[in-house]
Order: structure tokens, then sequence, then C-alpha cells
């Protein structure tokens, strides 16, 4: 009897040696393509989040590639990508094309010029107001710097935009109440043409994301670049309150409290083809979600609400 027991034991720690090697096999790695293209203001954010998940699942390939919003918007309801990158709301005809939008984080768009404007110390002080913006950008009756001031500066301004369709050039449009293309000035590719054009010109006026207007290592104005202050509250002077232009650090704390105004501040998302299906591609919007969250400061951008993150995951369930 004891050796019948003995038996039926060592048969029932062997089945369960076996289970337990069975249980403790790696799942399958996962794999697949992923395409990604669009805006400018995504694209360093995305290019850190495919950096850090080919980490964790090296058998995915990322492929990313900025072009502006307009034509992350177009590549996907074309399906030539997995994912439009889009720094703009999207409008309903592309909602009806099928754009299946998921919000991941937030930025703004600030007004630049560059760091040798002669009038700098009477901007960074004095500032720009919407009405002053709006006469600059859209009617075009400001011609110099005296004028958007209210001083006696005879500089001229010269105003530079964007060519390309994006969502920084609508996203500025929309903070002075109109479109993309009634803005004016002399149209500059991509946010990066944008910045460097501007900064070339002491006279020049622009806008950039603040991706684009910022060192993301320093923190600080890019070489050349400065970014004009926003007079929110119209007193002809920029108040302590309204100063947060100094560092990248300073202007995301004053987007994400809302002293800085939406518009120019705007959500970011991710789009698709109608709702996303591939194991690889939901993974990739699910991680960017939750993991992914933690790289969003220090990338120099915003973190959206526990709310909105929690509407994006329930978008891709």
């Amino acid at each position: 009897m004891k050796k019948l027991t003995s038996y039926f034991f060592a048969l029932l720690v062997i089945g369960s040696l076996s289970i337990s090697k069975v249980n403790s096999q790696p799942k399958e790695a996962l794999k697949g393509n992923i395409s990604i293209s669009g805006a400018f203001a995504l694209y360093p954010l995305t290019v850190k989040w495919a950096e850090e998940f080919k980490k964790i699942h090296p058998g995915v390939k990322i492929d990313i590639s900025a072009g502006g919003a307009g034509k992350g918007i177009t590549d996907v309801l074309s399906n030539m990508v997995d994912i439009g990158l889009v720094s703009r709301e999207i409008n309903p005809d592309e909602l009806k094309k099928g754009a299946y939008a998921i919000a991941l984080s937030k930025d703004a768009v600030v007004p630049t010029i560059s760091e040798k404007n002669p009038n700098i110390k009477d901007i960074l002080t004095i500032g720009l107001d919407r009405e002053a913006a709006v006469n600059i950008f859209i009617t075009g009756k400001t011609k110099t710097w005296g004028q958007a001031l209210g001083t006696k500066s005879a500089v001229p301004i010269r105003v530079y935009t964007r060519s390309d369709a994006c969502g920084a050039a609508e996203t500025w449009a929309a903070y002075l109440g109109k479109k993309q293309e009634d803005l004016l000035g002399v149209g500059v590719f991509g946010d990066p043409g944008l910045a460097q054009a501007v900064s070339k010109d002491p006279s020049g006026i622009a806008f950039n994301n603040i991706g684009y207007a910022y060192d993301a290592k320093t923190k600080k104005p890019n070489p050349g670049i400065k970014v004009v202050p926003l007079d929110i509250n119209n007193n002809g002077k920029i108040d302590q309150e309204e100063n947060f232009y100094g560092t990248m650090d300073e202007i995301v704390n004053a987007i994400a409290s809302g002293k800085y105004p939406s518009p120019p501040a705007r959500d970011l998302y991710f789009v698709t083809l109608k709702k996303p299906v591939k194991n690889e591609l939901v993974e990739f919007i699910r991680w960017s979600l939750t993991e992914g969250q933690k790289y969003v400061f220090d990338s120099g951008y915003i973190n959206l609400s526990k709310e909105k993150l929690a509407a994006g995951l329930e978008q891709i369930k």
C-alpha cells in the first residue's frame, strides 16, 4: 500500500512539474510592422515612444516620417500608413472617411522671433496681444514693430508662415479666429524650416510648436530664437503671471495649468483608419497611453488627464 501511495505521489509531482514548465514558457513574441507619418509636433515624442517600445518588443519594426499633419491625415485615410500624427482637431469630413482619433498628449504653438531682433527688449516687456497678432498675421495692417508695440520703431515686420498643411498653422490661425489659408507671410515648409527662417531674420516673426522653439536637452529656447510672450490680459505689458517662457518646463507647466490659452495649446492625436485591429498596432497605442506616458513631460509635452487617457484605452478595447 505504501509503495502504491508513493507511486501516485511521484506521478502527481511529475505532472505538477510538467504543468509548471508549460506555464513558465514565454508568451509568443510580438512581431509586425507599424508605419507612421504626420505632424512635426508629435514626431519627436513618437520617435521616443518607438525607441522604448522596441526595447520591449524587438520583433516590431516601426517606421516614422514627419511631413505635417495634413500629410499624416492624407496618408492614413488612403491606407498608406497605420498611424497619422495629427496636431489639430479632426474635421467632420475626415471622420466620415473613417478617421479614428485617439488623443495621447498635448502641446502648444508659440510666436517666435530672432534673438537679434533690434526691438527684443520691448517685445519681451510688452508682448503681443491677440489684436496685434491679428493685424500682423491676418489683416496685414501692422507693418512695423513700432505699430505692433506702440513705440516709435520703424523696423519693418517680415512675416513667415507654413507652406505645408499642418496643425501648427491651423492652431495658430484658430487662436486668431481664422483658418490656415488666411495667414499671411512667406511660406516655409516644416517646423524646422520655419524656425531656421525666423532665426536668421532680425525683423521676422513666425510661430512654432514648442518642441522646435526649445531645445529638449537644455530646456532653453533654441539658439537664434526667442519666444514672444502673449499679453493675455491685454494690459499692454507682460505681468509676472504671464511670464513663463524662459524654459520649456515653464511653458509646459503654464499649458498644463491653463495659464497659456487653448488654442494655441491643443491635443495631439494618433489617427488610424477605423478602429485599429492589428495586434502590434493596438499594443503600441495601448503602451503609449500607459507606460509611455512617463516620457511625455521630459520630452517637452503635457500629459493628458487620467480621464482622457482612460477614454483612449476604451477606444482600443
